[in-house]
């Protein structure tokens, strides 16, 4: 009788014990699926790109530069479902912002764009980065997608910049003093002595000391 009664105890303890382990497992799982509905709700909130021209010469750009294009274009494509859209569109912007070292129209190659698109595409990486974590940190993917911006508003204003100083017309005997630098860069260099490539608009807008240019 008595093996009897303990064996019925430890029946009603082993499922007592197992009731508890299965209320604790939903009690898991739905404190893991508010925090990914929390997560998803924030970033889908703060996923908000400048995916449009801030300028005329980011306009006109979009037309001549298939890259932009096609990263702006992805900008504008915010994914709607689940995280897992929103993972997969970072590593989409990642290679299309990639693609922004190739192409770069001639009279947008200098340092200080290819400084603004290096900037870029490390928010960007940043930004895939952290959105594919397994604990994803929901306030970092919104302050990469700020900065994300920032640059973008950057990047197009010193396209505007270039476009803008281009416009500006030459001051007297500017014209010569450019066809004699260009002369000089051409004439071929002594024996052993290396070429150095020189820019001669760079030159031009080189001012002496007392505030004259060469």
């Amino acid at each position: 009788m008595n093996n009897k009664l303990a064996l019925l105890f430890l029946v009603i303890l082993m499922q007592f014990s197992c009731n508890n382990n299965s209320d604790k497992r939903l009690a898991d799982q739905l404190k893991d699926a508010k925090k990914k509905e929390l997560i998803f709700t924030t970033i889908k909130k703060g996923w908000i790109f400048f995916d449009t021209p801030i300028n005329e010469t980011s306009e006109a750009t979009i037309k001549t530069w298939p890259q932009w294009r096609e990263f702006m274009d992805e900008l504008a494509k915010k994914p709607k479902k689940t995280i897992g859209d929103f993972q997969k569109k970072s590593k989409t912007l990642s290679t299309k912002v990639m693609a922004l070292n190739s192409n770069i129209p001639t009279q947008f190659d200098t340092p200080q764009i290819r400084s603004r698109i290096a900037t870029l595409i490390t928010q960007v990486r940043m930004l895939d980065l952290y959105i594919n974590l397994t604990d994803i940190s929901e306030k970092k993917v919104v302050k990469f997608v700020a900065e994300i911006n920032l640059e973008l508003v950057s990047l197009q204003r010193q396209m505007d910049k270039i476009v803008e100083k281009s416009k500006i017309p030459m001051e007297a005997g500017e014209s010569e003093l450019l066809q004699m630098i260009m002369d000089t860069t051409r004439a071929i260099p002594s024996e052993g002595a290396p070429m150095i490539p020189v820019n001669p608009r760079s030159l031009m807008n080189q001012k002496n000391p007392n505030g004259t240019r060469p």
